[in-house]
């Protein structure tokens, strides 16, 4: 998007066994790392599109 990646969905299981053994890189530590340098309080939960 033009104001930056969104969330398009959110799994509570995602399968991302594969590409991390494939890739030999932890994707979901890498997500969290991401999550936790930019979120701020400002970010705001836009439900509905």
């Amino acid at each position: 998007a033009a104001r930056g990646p969104l969330v398009m969905e959110v799994n509570a299981s995602p399968g991302l066994e594969g590409i991390e053994k494939t890739t030999g890189v932890d994707i979901a530590g890498r997500m969290i790392q991401w999550i936790e340098r930019h979120a701020t309080p400002e970010f705001c939960l836009k439900i509905g599109g």
